[in-house]
Order: structure tokens, then C-alpha cells, then sequence
């Protein structure tokens, strides 16, 4: 039986969409039929990636958003609503990193990760989720009640690695984050899901998999491959729709089995 997920009249608000798993997670709804806000602070890259959205058919508009900044996502999240319309799918993307020893981690690169990854994840969860929580109590209009919010964690929130431990902890915080909003604002229908990515291929990271350090990694994982973006549509597109309504507060690892 042949199986298909229809977005089309449905808006998407895509976090860290300048490239990676953001641009991907993006072009995948759009080719869904959602209308998809395109959000991060490199503004001409999204604007490359809405032309090719278009290309195909789809329908993408741009915002600029730092999400270290309160007054930005505000004001990116309302900028988005009054172009395309009330947000009904957050893809919370955006996150960095830095590789040290924990004796060598200094304060500012322990505010560089949690300000983007934990308090900037929460509070563009926060914002958007007002505005679904306003559309489920009636007080704000709205073609669909209720709403689909997916935290991109990682396999490292469940899994502690070496040298990149403040990433961890963030992104263990991002976990326990996706289960708290499920927990207050479920019974709105509003569904908050994680994703714990594993090691995915990228342009950020690709030279790293062709180095001896980056094979040496490779052999150690429990298929010896990493993933490619499109690795994680089909979990995308299940937690994006009508159907994930009975999946709520959950966890996923799509990580090839790394972190059993």
C-alpha cells in the first residue's frame, strides 16, 4: 500500500536553514507542500536555498534570526506569520559547537553553546508555541488548531563524547526540554518531539570523514558509515504530520544504532 504525507496549507518554520540538516529538513517539507519560512542569521545563503525551493515547485520565504537574541525572534517569528501565514510545523535546528577537553572549556565557550543551543532552542519553542496555544484556546485565528514542534537534539544528548562535553550537556538539556513542552501542552495538540541525530555527513563536516582522525571514527561506528541528510526525512516527515498525533514527548535516535 503506497503511503504519502501531504503538507500543502500547512506553514513550517525552519531554524539553521543557511545549510546542513536545516537546508534538507526545508526543502524536504517544501517538497511535502508546506509553505516554508527559512530562518538563520546568513541571509544570503537562504536566499540561494529559497531559489532552489522555488525551482522545484515550492514555496519558501526568507526571515533573518538570531536566535541568541530575544528581540530577533520575536520579530522573525511575526515577520514570518504575516508572509505566509500562522506557523503550524517548528523545526528547532539551529546549534553549534566547539572541541576541547572540559578543563579547557572557557566561559565564553560554554555561553557560545548554551545560548544558541539551550536558551536560544527554548525560547523560539517558546515563541511559536504561543502562538499555537493561542489558536487552540480560540483566541487567535488560525487554519489549523494545534501544532507539530520538533527539537533537533543529538545522539550526543544521549551519549556523552569525548571532547565536545558541553555540547552534550546542551543538547541532553535539549532533550529534557522537547519532554517538558510536551508534557504542558499536549493536551492543546500541540505535539513536541525530538530528533538525536548520529554522525551525519555534511558540508560543514565532509573534509573531516576523508581525514585519518575522521576514518578513524568511521571504523568505529556499528555499520563503519555515516548518515546523509536525507537519512532523516522520513522521521522528519512522520513527526511533521497529522499522523505523529499520537506521539508526543518522544526521543528519537536516528543515529544507525551509535548510542545503544
Amino acid at each position: 500500500m503506497a503511503y504519502e504525507i501531504d503538507l500543502s496549507g500547512r506553514v513550517a518554520f525552519v531554524t539553521g536553514a543557511s545549510g546542513g540538516l536545516g537546508a534538507q529538513f526545508a526543502k524536504t517539507l517544501a517538497a511535502a507542500g508546506a509553505g516554508v519560512v527559512l530562518a538563520s542569521r546568513r541571509i544570503e545563503k537562504l536566499k540561494d536555498l529559497r531559489a532552489e525551493i522555488e525551482a522545484a515547485g515550492g514555496d519558501a520565504h526568507v526571515v533573518q534570526l538570531d536566535v541568541t537574541d530575544r528581540n530577533s525572534i520575536a520579530a522573525a517569528v511575526a515577520h514570518a506569520e504575516t508572509e505566509m501565514g500562522s506557523i503550524d510545523i517548528l523545526v528547532n535546528n539551529s546549534g553549534v559547537s566547539t572541541t576541547q577537553r572540559i578543563q579547557d572549556v572557557t566561559e565564553e565557550d560554554y555561553d557560545f553553546v548554551f545560548d544558541t543551543n539551550v536558551r536560544g532552542a527554548f525560547f523560539v519553542a517558546q515563541e511559536v508555541g504561543k502562538r499555537m496555544l493561542a489558536r487552540a484556546k480560540g483566541a487567535a485565528p488560525g487554519s489549523f488548531t494545534g501544532g507539530r514542534i520538533i527539537n533537533i537534539a543529538s545522539m550526543a544528548g544521549l551519549k556523552v563524547l569525548p571532547q565536545i562535553g558541553v555540547y552534550c550537556m546542551s543538547k541532553a538539556a535539549v532533550v529534557q526540554m522537547t519532554k517538558a513542552f510536551a508534557v504542558e501542552w499536549g493536551k492543546f495538540g500541540i505535539n513536541v518531539n525530538a530528533i538525536c541525530p548520529g554522525y551525519i555527513d555534511t558540508e560543514i563536516n565532509h573534509h573531516h570523514w576523508q581525514t585519518e582522525q575522521g576514518q578513524k571514527l568511521i571504523s568505529m561506528l556499528p555499520r563503519k558509515r555515516v548518515g546523509q541528510p536525507q537519512d532523516l526525512d522520513a522521521l522528519l516527515m512522520l513527526l511533521a504530520s497529522d499522523q505523529s498525533h499520537f506521539i508526543n514527548g518522544a526521543v528519537i535516535a536516528a543515529d544507525d544504532g551509535f548510542a545503544v
